[in-house]
């Protein structure tokens, strides 16, 4: 550990190099001070450093300081000057998904209506980043998306929230694009098989922004925690205002059952007549 050290020798003076406890004749702004965890003996440091001990010390010294169970402490001395410190981790892993991956989806076919899915995505893109809680989330993108994207997008990433942001056809399932980049239709079991696969590795919520899309989210909830849809046709405006509002509810900390409410109260809010179109579905089993 370095310590910088600085003197002043009169109210008014300047500050100048500290070497009460070093070598006088070659002054220095900082010592090392070497500390040792888990043990009770002083540093052996034969050179003019101050020496740092630490007494009192119940930690394993087998175990790493950074993870599992962790105490430190007892009295830290240089010179007169002693600090104590006292600390405690109990069972403290990171877990491995501390920072979720959000996955986003994007279909708009050229035979199809366009849709303004870039601005959808910056504006996710934009609220997360000024979020409190931002260095908790990673955003990938996929665009033009076919079949054989969807499924190598959620093997790459092992994505923790997937959105989906398109054209949705009811009974007939969500719009993605063939290798023409046409519209290719995915049935809602195919889809639901899909997800099926990836429940275990950690997908916890699915978002699908598009029209009609409440009955593959109500297939889909049977294999995924939560899931939202559109029970009904949804405008660009009320469809950015919804995924603007769940992700800034995320992006705060909040839970998806939370950030559903956010994302329809985000609708309401623009006076738009649609915060009723989304639907929450939740895995029951």
């Amino acid at each position: 550990m370095k310590v910088e050290t600085r003197k002043k020798e009169k109210a008014d003076g300047v500050w100048s190099a500290d070497a009460r406890w070093g070598d006088k004749n070659n002054p220095v702004p900082r010592y090392e001070i070497k500390l040792r965890y888990g043990t009770d003996s002083k540093s052996d440091d034969s050179s003019n450093q101050p020496k740092a001990s630490t007494q009192n010390n119940s930690s394993n010294p087998q175990q790493s300081i950074f993870s599992g169970n962790i105490q430190v402490g007892g009295n830290f001395t240089v010179g007169n000057i002693t600090q104590s410190y006292h600390s405690s981790r109990a069972n403290q892993t990171e877990s491995p998904h501390s920072k979720r991956t959000i996955l986003i989806l994007a279909s708009s076919p050229t035979n199809a209506s366009r849709l303004r899915l870039d601005k959808e995505v910056r504006e996710i893109d934009e609220g997360l980043r000024r979020a409190k809680q931002r260095e908790q989330f990673s955003l990938q993108q996929r665009w033009a998306v076919r079949t054989n994207d969807l499924r190598r997008a959620l093997l790459d990433f092992n994505p923790q929230i997937v959105h989906f942001c398109g054209h949705g056809s009811g009974d007939r399932g969500l719009v993605l694009e063939n290798d023409a980049g046409k519209a290719q239709l995915v049935s809602t079991n195919a889809l639901a098989s899909l997800f099926k696969l990836f429940a275990k590795e950690g997908v916890e919520c699915v978002v699908l922004n598009a029209c009609y899309a409440e009955v593959q989210a109500e297939a889909i909830s049977q294999h995924i925690n939560y899931v939202v849809g559109m029970s009904d046709e949804i405008s660009d405006d009320a469809a950015l205002k919804f995924a603007v509002g769940f992700y800034d509810a995320l992006g705060a900390g909040r839970s998806y059952e939370d950030a559903y409410e956010f994302g329809c109260n985000a609708i309401a809010l623009e006076g738009i007549p649609e915060e009723l179109t989304p639907v929450l579905k939740k895995k029951t089993n």
